[in-house]
């Protein structure tokens, strides 16, 4: 089994995460419990979920993945998991979150209030890695960062990191954490895949000068690098078959940065590249998403226990020089297929 520490602190994980953010809406509770067990099975030892889960955003299921991971952390030694979640962005952002009434920042308040519903719904009295879930464009960073502190030297957080975040927002917090002797972000948890490789822009760099590991999400692109989307006929239940249809626009429209005609293309070259290699093409995606030395630990989702095999079967996938060679050379003939 491969593990890795996270940034400079001392939370040594297995290079592939779950991911839990369908738990609780198009993953029933019995099915979560069957992922969750047999990637505890098989040496998965980092857990990663948020207070907003499950997703697509609902206010009537808000908080409910927290709950049913929880309720499984129950049946295993806690010392056993390294266990992540996740405060809701700001909602001068993205979105607005359906919790704390649509209110929410990246203030103390919220903050206080958000780690509380979390340890309350997750059944345990500390979190390993609390994370932003997205930044806040109001609420000054120093705030935000004391309010973290807090969090560390109170005992309920053991380290903390961001997630959906820039160079800027990243290298600004830890400068302001190392001047004012506060606890610093330890990782950040982006977007990156075949499909998505803007994180080499800017934040590659600033990852490996500070040493800061990156949590890679949607190493599959949700879905569409398996080639399910590739085929004559889409599956219905399938992530984006939903979302186009979603009442949302705001839905809508992320399922078409991932569902376009240029992914679709060159997916289909990615898929010819893994039959070439035998390998299947999710082993193959998730293994990419991993192969970086600023990468700790790769976050896979299932939302079906037999989706997870092809996931867990990179945790030992090295990819030689030719492959990679190939790779990147797809990735340079379509530039930025995602936007």
């Amino acid at each position: 089994m491969e593990y890795r520490y996270i940034g400079q602190s001392g939370l040594r994980v297995t290079s592939i995460c779950l991911g839990t953010m369908t738990f609780g809406s198009t993953t029933p509770k019995e099915e979560a419990f069957k992922i969750l067990d047999k990637a505890y099975d098989f040496g998965i030892n980092f857990y990663d979920t948020a207070e907003l889960y499950p997703v697509p955003p609902d206010s009537k299921w808000a908080g409910e993945t927290e709950k049913i991971v929880g309720e499984w952390l129950r049946t295993k030694p806690r010392d056993s998991i390294i266990l992540a979640t996740k405060v809701a962005g700001a909602a001068s952002g993205w979105f607005v979150p359906p919790i704390r009434h649509g209110l929410t920042a990246m203030d103390r308040f919220h903050i206080k209030r958000a780690i509380e519903g979390s340890l309350k719904r997750l059944g345990t009295n500390y979190i390993d890695l609390y994370q932003m879930h997205w930044p806040d464009e109001v609420v000054p960073i120093e705030e935000t960062m004391r309010a973290f502190e807090e969090l560390v030297s109170e005992g309920k957080v053991r380290y903390i990191g961001t997630s959906n975040d820039t160079a800027y927002g990243l290298t600004k917090a830890n400068m302001v954490a190392k001047y004012e002797g506060l606890a610093r972000f330890e990782s950040i948890q982006n977007n990156f895949s075949l499909l998505n490789p803007r994180f080499f822009d800017e934040l590659e760099k600033v990852c490996r000068k500070e040493k800061v590991s990156l949590l890679p999400y949607s190493p599959i692109a949700g879905g569409i690098l398996s080639g399910k989307y590739n085929q004559e006929f889409v599956p219905g239940d399938a992530r984006f078959s939903i979302y186009l249809k979603h009442p949302l626009k705001r839905v809508r429209e992320h399922a078409k940065r991932f569902f376009n005609d240029k992914t679709l293309a060159m997916t289909a070259e990615f898929l010819q590249i893994a039959k070439k290699y035998g390998l299947h093409p999710v082993t193959l995606a998730v293994a990419y998403s991993k192969h970086f030395d600023f990468v700790a630990s790769t976050i896979v989702g299932a939302r079906k226990a037999d989706q997870l095999d092809a996931s867990l079967a990179a945790m030992d996938l090295r990819l030689e020089r030719p492959l990679l060679k190939e790779l990147t050379a797809l990735q340079q003939k379509y530039c930025y297929p995602m936007g």
